[in-house]
């Protein structure tokens, strides 16, 4: 596999990247998709790129803010909160907000255990609680329940990424075709979806599927 996906592709998917993360993904993006087996087909690399362009806003976000006002803490979470009285000591406070509304979820502790925040949304695929966070690292070989913020780090954010990827076992659904699985797998559920099918017309275009051979690696256009 050679030049599976050229620095100037990476450049016109992600022109918002944050500092670095163009220059890793590039230098590192080679031996990981062969490792993790996104070079097998298409399916697999365009899935891929579509959904982290849309869960990472373009590898532009690097972890989930929490910092809603009010009336939008309403909309988001309707059922938490009900009312202006009970939204409004959430409002603009990311950590309190976060540790109440993702606590007991996907293996965080309590609200006072500080899970929520701390294993908030991260990285390219935007990894989130305590569970995620341990599977995943286990995959990649990396301590994310210990140091969260590799979840978004240059040096790791692919591998993550490849790592929750594997953990969803995404590949086998990216080998039916089905875009629509493969974002419920990811996401689940629907969130984002004109997003995400217009980031895929976006891969399609800037890494053409007849540059891409079967087995990996590129042919004659």
């Amino acid at each position: 596999m050679n030049n599976l996906l050229t620095k100037i592709q990476l450049g016109a998917l992600f022109p918002r990247a944050l500092p670095g993360h163009i220059e890793a993904f590039a230098a590192q993006h080679e031996a990981l998709l062969r490792q993790y087996g996104l070079d097998r087909n298409p399916f697999r690399l365009h899935f891929f790129l579509a959904q982290i362009g849309h869960e990472s806003g373009g590898l532009s976000v690097e972890s989930e803010s929490l910092n809603y006002r009010a009336e939008r803490l309403m909309q988001v979470w309707p059922k938490r909160f009900p009312t202006l009285e009970v939204a409004k000591p959430y409002a603009r406070n990311p950590e309190k907000l976060g540790n109440f509304a993702y606590a007991n979820r996907n293996g965080n502790g309590p609200v006072e255990s500080g899970d929520g925040y701390r294993f908030r949304g991260r990285g390219y695929v935007q990894l989130t609680g305590r569970a995620g966070y341990r599977e995943v690292g286990g995959i990649c070989g990396l301590n994310l329940v210990d140091s969260p913020d590799m979840a978004f780090a240059p040096a790791h954010a692919l591998r993550v990424a490849l790592g929750f990827w594997a953990w969803k076992h995404a590949n086998a659904l990216c080998d039916t075709g089905d875009f629509e699985r493969v974002t419920i797998a990811v996401n689940g559920g629907k969130i984002g979806w004109r997003d995400r099918l217009a980031w895929l017309a976006k891969v399609r275009r800037v890494v053409p599927v007849q540059t891409l051979s079967p087995g990996g690696g590129k042919k004659a256009a």
